[in-house]
C-alpha cells in the first residue's frame, strides 16, 4: 500500500519504526500491545472522559452530598462561571447545549444493527472524529461543511442526522433541514431515524412534559413539522428537485451523491448548487455532502478531489476500514510468527502504516472472499483513492495518477483561436471569451530556437453533441531546454469540443501555427474513414500548413494510424511517463480518463469504461509516442532542427515525417 495519504484520518497507532520483517516477535508483541491499547482508549460521554473538544474537570455535589467528577466543554463551564445551576436537572439541560455527545447518551435511542436492539447512542471511534471536524467549525462561529466519502457501514449518515437533530431540538429554532437522496426512499429512510429519536426522547427534557413530535405541514408528504421547535424536515430526491424550492433552508444532508442522475433534465451540480443558493453562509447552517464511492469523474468525485486540494468550503472525510472497530480478528500469541509469514507486501505495509496484528488478520481472511485484491480494496478501502477503484482490470496505476493529479491546476485563460478564415492558418491568434470552455490556456507559446518545441496532438470525434469529444492538446516538449534543467513535456493547452470533420481540423492547424508553428500530429483513422473527406483533408492542410507528422510506415500519409500494435505501443510508453513522472500534466479530467481506461476482456487491448471516454487520454498516448520515439523532449536528439517538411514554394518538395 503507497502512502500517498491525503484525507483526514485519525489513526492513533502511529506508524512503525521498523518494518515487519526487521522486527523479533517479542518486538512485534509489545508493539502490537500498545497499539491495541491506544485504540480502546477510555470513552464515556456520560463523564467525559475521551470525548471531543477541549474539557475541564467539573465535581458536581450530588443529592446525598456525593461528588462526581465530570470532564464538561470549556464552553460550558466559562457559562457555569457567570451563571451557576441549582440543581442536576438544571445542570443536564445546560449540558445539552454544550454537550452533544453526552445528549446523545442520555436523550437519544437509536436501533442498533448488529443486536437489532434500541440502545442509547454511544459515538464510535470514526463518528467521533467526524464529530470533532464538525464542533471545531461549529465553536469557531463558522459555517459547517463537510464532504464525507463513505465506506462500509460505520455510522456516518446516522451521525449527520442526529447532529442536525440536536441543532434543531437543542439549540435553534425555526431551523429548517433538508434531506436529500438518490432516491426519494432513502431520503425517507434518514428520515424515519428522526422519527425513532422523537419516539423515545426522554420527556422530562421538555417544558411541557411532552415527547417532540412531527405535525402535518400545509397538506405536503414530504415537509412535516417540528412541534418543539417549528422547524421543518423536508425530504427529497434527486430526481424532485422542485420539491426543494421554496423553503428558507439551513442545513442539508445530501446523501449517496455519487448515484444522483446527471442527465439533460437533472443534473447533480444544478441541483446542489440551487440548495446552496439557499443556505447563507453564516454559523450553525450546515451542508453534508456523503457518497459510497461510484467511480471517478462524476460531481461528488470532483467535490471530493476540490476538498482534497483545498479548493472547497467543505472538509473531506475518509474513514478506512482499520479504524471501524468490528474488523478484527484474535492472533494467538503462539500464531504471530505464522501470521507474519503469510503476509504479503500489502498486509505487511498495513503494519507499517499503523494497523495491528488483529487487524491486519482480519483483513488476511477477508480478502480470501474475493476473486481480486482490487474488489476488496474497493469493498474495505485503506485509503481514499482504494474507495475510487473501479475495476480489477485498471492499466494506470491509481496511486500514479493521484501524484500526477498533483500537477493539474486551473487554466489561466479561456477562450477560442481565431485566424482570417475558416480554412487558413495566417493570423492565428488566441481570443479570449468569458465563459467559454473550448480552449484552456495555462501557458501561451514563446519564440524557441530549435524547431518543434511546441507538439499538437489530435483525437478526432464528432460533430454531434452525443458524439466523441475531438480533443486538441499542445505539449511544450521543452526541447530547447538542456538536460540539466530536468525538464519535462508538458501539457499547456487545450481545445475540446464537437465540430465537423474539416473544421476541427483547419482549428488545429490554427493552434499549431499560434504555438510556434508547433507539430501536428492527427490521429488519422477517423478522418481517413470519413467518405466526406478521406486523407485529402489533411493534403488539403498541409498545403498550408506543412508542419505534419507523417506515419512512419508511409511516408507518402499525414497523421498517425491507430491500429492495434501502435495503440498499445502508445499506451505503454503513456504507462511508462506516468511511472516515471516523465510529463506534466495540467487537465484533472485526462486524470480521470485515464481511472477509466481498461484492459479489455479479451486481454490484449485496452479501452474506457462503459460509458466513459478516453478522448484527453489518447491525445496524450499519441503525443508523448511521438515526442519519445522521435527524441523531442530536452536533452534529447536535435532531430526536431532536422526534420524536412512540406514547401509548396520549393521545385523538388521534401515531406517531413518523423
Amino acid at each position: 500500500m503507497k502512502n500517498t495519504e491525503q484525507h483526514i484520518t485519525a489513526n492513533n497507532n502511529a506508524k512503525a519504526t521498523h518494518t515487519i520483517d526487521s522486527m523479533s516477535r517479542d518486538e512485534i508483541i509489545a508493539e502490537n500491545s500498545r497499539r491495541k491499547a491506544a485504540f480502546v482508549a477510555p470513552y464515556d460521554p456520560i463523564t467525559g472522559v475521551g470525548c471531543c473538544n477541549s474539557r475541564v474537570p467539573y465535581p458536581f455535589q450530588n443529592d446525598d452530598d456525593t461528588v462526581t467528577e465530570y470532564q464538561i466543554p470549556e464552553s460550558m463551564a466559562a457559562e457555569l462561571a457567570t451563571m451557576p445551576v441549582t440543581s442536576y436537572h438544571e445542570w443536564q439541560l445546560l449540558r445539552f447545549r454544550h454537550d452533544f455527545e453526552y445528549w446523545c447518551a442520555t436523550c437519544v435511542t437509536i436501533l442498533d444493527k448488529i443486536s437489532g436492539k434500541f440502545v442509547k447512542f454511544n459515538l464510535n471511534r470514526p463518528q467521533r472524529r467526524v464529530l470533532q471536524i464538525l464542533e471545531a467549525q461549529r465553536l469557531a462561529n463558522q459555517p459547517l461543511r463537510l464532504i464525507m466519502l463513505k465506506a462500509r457501514q460505520w455510522g456516518g449518515s446516522t451521525l449527520i442526522q442526529i447532529y442536525m437533530i440536536w441543532i434543531q431540538l437543542v439549540l435553534k429554532k425555526n431551523w429548517n433541514s433538508l434531506i436529500c437522496g438518490h432516491l426519494q426512499q432513502t431520503a425517507a429512510a434518514i428520515k424515519s431515524m428522526y422519527g425513532r429519536v422523537l419516539q423515545r426522547y426522554p420527556k422530562e427534557f421538555f417544558p411541557d412534559g411532552e415527547r417532540p413530535r412531527f405535525l402535518s405541514f400545509e397538506g405536503s408528504r414530504n415537509v412535516k413539522q417540528l412541534s418543539s421547535s417549528e422547524s421543518l424536515i423536508i425530504t427529497a430526491s434527486a430526481q424532485s428537485e422542485d420539491a426543494v424550492r421554496g423553503y428558507d433552508v439551513k442545513m442539508a444532508h445530501l446523501s449517496e451523491v455519487s448515484f444522483w442522475p446527471d442527465t439533460t433534465l437533472h443534473s447533480p451540480d444544478d441541483l446542489i448548487r440551487s440548495i446552496g443558493g439557499t443556505i447563507p453562509i453564516e454559523p450553525m447552517t450546515m451542508i453534508v455532502l456523503e457518497s459510497t464511492a461510484n467511480g471517478v469523474g462524476n460531481y461528488f468525485h470532483n467535490e471530493w478531489q476540490r476538498a482534497m486540494s483545498g479548493h472547497s468550503d467543505k472538509a473531506p472525510v475518509f474513514v478506512p476500514w482499520h479504524e471501524i472497530e468490528i474488523y478484527q480478528m484474535p492472533v494467538p500469541v503462539n500464531q504471530v510468527e505464522k501470521l507474519v509469514d503469510e503476509l504479503d507486501d500489502y498486509e505487511k505495509e498495513l503494519w507499517n502504516e499503523g494497523c495491528t496484528l488483529e487487524q491486519i488478520n482480519w483483513y488476511h481472511h477477508k480478502r480470501k472472499e474475493y476473486s481480486s485484491h482490487v474488489f476488496m480494496q474497493t469493498e474495505f478501502p485503506s485509503t481514499h483513492v482504494e474507495a475510487f477503484l473501479t475495476t480489477s482490470r485498471n492499466v494506470f496505476d491509481p496511486y500514479l495518477l493521484e501524484e500526477l493529479r498533483l500537477t493539474c491546476n486551473l487554466p489561466s485563460e479561456r477562450g477560442d483561436i481565431m485566424a482570417n478564415g475558416a480554412k487558413t492558418v495566417a493570423g492565428a491568434s488566441f481570443e479570449k471569451r468569458f465563459g467559454s470552455n473550448a480552449m484552456q490556456v495555462w501557458k501561451m507559446p514563446e519564440p524557441s530556437k530549435r524547431r518543434y518545441r511546441y507538439l499538437v496532438a489530435v483525437d478526432v470525434g464528432g460533430s454531434r453533441a452525443d458524439a466523441d469529444w475531438s480533443v486538441i492538446a499542445v505539449f511544450d516538449t521543452h526541447n530547447d531546454a538542456v538536460e540539466s534543467d530536468n525538464c519535462h513535456p508538458e501539457v499547456v493547452a487545450q481545445w475540446r469540443g464537437h465540430l465537423d470533420k474539416d473544421q476541427m481540423a483547419w482549428k488545429a492547424a490554427q493552434i499549431a501555427r499560434f504555438y510556434d508553428n508547433a507539430l501536428l500530429v492527427f490521429e488519422s483513422n477517423s478522418i481517413e474513414c470519413d467518405l466526406m473527406v478521406g486523407d485529402t483533408l489533411l493534403r488539403s492542410i498541409a498545403m498550408k500548413y506543412p508542419h505534419l507528422y507523417y506515419r512512419d510506415n508511409d511516408k507518402s500519409k499525414p497523421g498517425f494510424h491507430t491500429n492495434v500494435r501502435t495503440k498499445n505501443e502508445a499506451i505503454s510508453n503513456l504507462i511508462a511517463y506516468i511511472r516515471d513522472k516523465g510529463y506534466i500534466e495540467r487537465d484533472v479530467n485526462a486524470i480521470n480518463e485515464m481511472i477509466n481506461y481498461e484492459i479489455l476482456p479479451n486481454g490484449r487491448s485496452y479501452g474506457a469504461r462503459k460509458g466513459c471516454h478516453d478522448d484527453i487520454l489518447m491525445t496524450r498516448a499519441i503525443g508523448l509516442q511521438v515526442i519519445e520515439q522521435n527524441k523531442l523532449y530536452c536533452g534529447g536528439s536535435r532531430a526536431g532542427d532536422a526534420l524536412h517538411f512540406i514547401d509548396q514554394n520549393r521545385p523538388s518538395p521534401k515531406r517531413h515525417y518523423l
